[in-house]
């Protein structure tokens, strides 16, 4: 697959939780990439061309699927907390940056924050076997630079919880991509209060019909954000579609 997977200053939603974001300079991230047996990963989309960094939220298998080959096929860092980096690093990935929440790491122009997600942290590490520690769960802001204006929130699989009015208040993200399933993450009521908390302008659902228990749905979801009160967009997308990174970016 040829780089022109994920255009210029937007973010790509690769199914479920996987998404890509290509910054105006260049800089590509991919986030929990999960391809290789993705139900909802775009026809055709294969492989997602070079890559700069492979962040990751938590040790889950819809969200680590890809990273090992990923890894090696691109040489990109695996950006992820010390637990998962020491998993990484067992399972032979030679270039993995280690960090934990409340730090702060430069991709390209991009710098690319940990914050804290409210869920867990398991790793499959042998089919019929119990899951290994995996560290806490992750989300990440990531802010392209120069300006420090515009981060985007990835929340990696959580709930709601109150310390997202602490995300809004230090970084004001402009857009967010939050899960709204109903569960394994927050449902569609409790994703439109998060919209709330977190102050976004723009917010893109994730995580919800790749399996039948993910019952939530777009719909309902921008219901919930219009009766809240909310003057977030709410910008629904396919996978393999994307939206600008910034509200002034192309599509």
């Amino acid at each position: 697959m040829s780089d022109t997977i994920g255009a210029v200053d937007t973010l790509t939603w690769l199914g479920h939780a996987t998404v890509l974001m290509v910054t105006q300079a260049g800089t590509r991230i991919i986030f929990d990439p999960w391809l290789e047996g993705n139900p909802k990963r775009p026809e055709g989309v294969t492989g997602v061309g070079t890559l700069d960094g492979i962040a990751v939220t938590h040790g889950h298998f819809d969200h680590v699927g890809s990273v090992i080959p990923l890894a090696a096929d691109t040489g990109a860092p695996v950006i992820c907390t010390p637990e998962m980096a020491a998993y990484f690093t067992s399972a032979g990935v030679t270039n993995v940056i280690e960090m934990n929440k409340g730090g702060t790491v430069e991709v390209g122009d991009v710098g690319l924050t940990m914050v804290s997600a409210d869920h867990s942290c398991g790793i499959a590490v042998a089919e019929g076997k119990p899951n290994a520690y995996g560290g806490d769960p992750v989300g990440f802001i990531a802010t392209p630079r120069p300006g420090d204006r515009n981060s985007v929130y990835i929340s990696g699989d959580t709930n709601v919880f109150g310390d997202m009015a602490l995300i809004r208040d230090l970084y004001a993200p402009e857009i967010a991509l939050i899960p709204i399933d109903g569960h394994y993450n927050m449902g569609p009521r409790e994703a439109a209060y998060a919209v709330r908390l977190l102050g976004v302008k723009r917010v893109v659902p994730i995580h919800y019909g790749t399996f039948p228990v993910l019952t939530g749905t777009p719909d309902e979801f921008a219901r919930h954000v219009a009766e809240g009160g909310s003057t977030a967009i709410t910008e629904v997308i396919e996978p393999g579609q994307s939206v600008p990174l910034t509200a002034k970016g192309g599509q």
